[in-house]
């Protein structure tokens, strides 16, 4: 009896087995199917909407491969964001979206390596969160053109990425944090008219400050101010470059959307905070971690912006080449009332005189991460 149970038993596995493999080559069969039907399909829109239905109701699974550049609370909240908005689109449309997740903590050997199990598990979309991941994207899909959206690249046209917003041109696209540099230098003069001497820590090696970097300079040396730059590719060079700021005196310091400096924030708030010395800075997260003002875009919108664009490439069709990458109102100002008191800043003063200037202003306290906000 005992061995006629096992028999029953193996046989019901085996059907099992064939039937979750039986699975798998369908739903790779009817993403080819799909993406056949929609480049031969006429241009009418009931035509596009009823292809869409389809798909969205087939119980279609995907693979989406997500590379985190690093731990910091800005990039974390992205990460997030998408995969919260991918599970509600999932029950929404009744399909299934497997998210492979890694962060490759800035080392280039295991982001490489990190891409390289995405593709071998045949990953139908990857997902690059920050510029260095997305340029090691880029060349790593060349061949296969296995789709592509980024997440929090600041400037993708100047660092060859995309041909340009409105048209990628190839099998990227994805989501800007573009920062509008002009605009945080304002409210730096709004704070102290009198600044004359202003610093701009970053990190040499991020192509994401690069340009905000150059317009900062411009703004700066066009009003006479002078301009002192110190860098870092390490939390501990950033810390010796913030005290050597405060060493050369300067009134304000400036960063803009630089993963090296936000890694190093708690490290070096204190610094800046205890020499009287604001700190203005590209994200929200920096103020979370200590600085005195994050300015730019909603990083929790943005998260959800680019799980509709993963979403529309993999359930519309909707083509890289062809997708605008999407930019954000960036005029959130986000000031540390903690680091207002220490700076002798009255944080309602504060703003009243920066709302003509910011879409919104919000407060914030120091906290290590955005889950420990209460």
């Amino acid at each position: 009896m005992k061995k006629i149970l096992a028999l029953i038993l193996v046989a019901l596995m085996t059907v099992s087995m064939l039937a979750a493999c039986g699975v798998k080559t369908e739903t790779a069969a009817s993403a080819s199917e799909s993406t056949e039907a929609a480049a031969s399909a006429p241009a009418a829109e009931e035509t596009e909407a009823a292809a869409s239905d389809e798909t969205a109701s087939s119980g279609t699974s995907y693979t989406v491969g997500i590379c985190n550049y690093v731990d910091d609370a800005s990039l974390n909240q992205i990460v997030e964001n998408i995969q919260s908005q991918l599970a509600a689109i999932a029950e929404e449309k009744g399909v299934t979206f497997n998210v492979e997740y890694d962060n490759c903590n800035a080392d280039s050997n295991l982001m490489s390596q990190i891409i390289s199990n995405f593709q071998a598990d045949n990953a139908d979309l990857l997902v690059a969160v920050a510029t260095p991941v997305a340029m090691a994207m880029q060349a790593a899909t060349e061949e296969s053109g296995t789709p592509v959206v980024f997440a929090a690249v600041s400037d993708p046209v100047s660092v060859g990425l995309v041909d340009s917003l409105e048209a990628p041109g190839s099998n990227l696209t994805g989501t800007s944090d573009y920062l509008d540099t002009a605009a945080v230098m304002n409210l730096m003069f709004v704070q102290n008219p009198d600044l004359q001497k202003v610093g701009l820590l970053y990190d040499l090696g991020q192509d994401s400050a690069a340009s905000a970097i150059e317009s900062a300079k411009a703004y700066l040396e066009g009003k006479g101010v002078e301009v002192i730059e110190r860098t870092g590719t390490s939390v501990d060079e950033i810390a010796l470059a913030a005290q050597a700021l405060v060493s050369d005196g300067v009134q304000a310091v400036f960063t803009p959307t630089d993963n090296t400096v936000m890694k190093s924030e708690l490290t070096i708030y204190e610094t800046f905070a205890e020499a009287g010395i604001p700190h203005y800075t590209g994200a929200d997260s920096f103020a979370l971690n200590g600085a005195f003002l994050g300015y730019g875009v909603d990083y929790a919108n943005l998260g959800v912006e680019t799980a509709n664009m993963i979403a529309s490439i993999l359930l519309d069709g909707a083509d890289p080449a062809t997708t605008p990458v999407k930019t954000f109102d960036n005029g959130t100002a986000t000031i540390n009332t903690e680091i207002c008191e220490q700076l002798g800043i009255d944080f309602d003063e504060l703003s009243e005189k920066f709302a003509p200037y910011c879409t919104k202003v919000q407060p914030i306290v120091t906290a290590e991460s955005f889950g420990d906000v209460q």
